[in-house]
């Protein structure tokens, strides 16, 4: 094994399972191919590649992730209330993932938060702000 050590240099290869504080799996590579990225390129948060600084092939390691360094805390700003009327061919529950669509034409997903007799409170934070996580990482390997 390879006694390179990632550095903001490296490229990496990586099995990752990502949790909740509960222990919900939120993400994982294990059932899959592992994850391969360049450090720095954008693929993991700076909070994610930070973690792995320092590790070679054949380490494990398990580190929790603070919102401030992962997803982020959450924006207030980004809770909309909107008329309850828009949502008139569903059938609303709290926690329901429901697609919109911005300016651009692109996709911009929003979390049913609060529902009320005339509005509806949907959540477009990242559904992981806010969220203390843990990164399990397995280092397949580092060039």
């Amino acid at each position: 094994m390879s006694e390179n050590r990632i550095n903001q240099e490296s490229q990496v290869t990586l099995h990752f399972t990502l949790k909740l504080p509960d222990g919900e799996v939120v993400d994982s590579t294990l059932d899959k191919q592992p994850a391969t990225f360049k450090v720095g390129d954008g693929s993991l948060l700076p909070g994610f590649e930070q973690a792995l600084y320092g590790l070679k092939a054949g380490d494990q390691r398990s580190f929790e992730i603070d919102p401030e360094h992962g997803f982020g805390p959450g924006n207030p700003q980004n809770i909309q209330v909107m008329p309850r009327d828009n949502f008139n061919e569903m059938e609303l529950e709290t926690g329901l993932l429901v697609i919109f669509q911005d300016a651009a034409g692109g996709e911009l997903p929003g979390v049913v938060k609060t529902i009320h007799d005339t509005t509806v409170e949907v959540d477009f934070n990242h559904p992981l702000a806010g969220k203390v996580v843990t990164f399990e990482v397995e280092i397949i390997a580092v060039a």
